[in-house]
């Protein structure tokens, strides 16, 4: 069993409050998971207004479909999600497990 696991980190330019950045996360992590399947949830920096930092987590058979499979993800976020910057992101495959 393999495991995926990617940390993005994302800034909300058009965010003015907490709750426009937890309608944004709400939103985006629903469209993930109806699109990919896979765990979804927000890490870190629940405090600040104009940064959001998610965690996506998949479970495979095969370590390069895991990796592919969070790969897309990432691609989905900057595709769909013009308003959002893209800040950085983190994947790591855990395998053996």
């Amino acid at each position: 069993m393999h495991i995926g696991v990617c940390r993005i980190m994302l800034h909300l330019p058009d965010s003015a409050s907490l709750k426009d950045k937890r309608r944004v996360a709400r939103s985006l992590s629903a469209r993930i998971r109806n699109t990919f399947n896979v765990a979804v949830a927000e890490v870190a920096d629940q405090e600040l207004w104009q940064r959001l930092t998610l965690a996506v987590c998949c479970v495979s058979t095969d370590s390069a479909h895991a990796n592919e499979m969070v790969s897309k993800v990432v691609s989905f976020i900057e595709e769909s999600r013009q308003d959002l910057e893209l800040l950085d992101y983190q994947t790591e495959i855990i395998s053996g497990v």
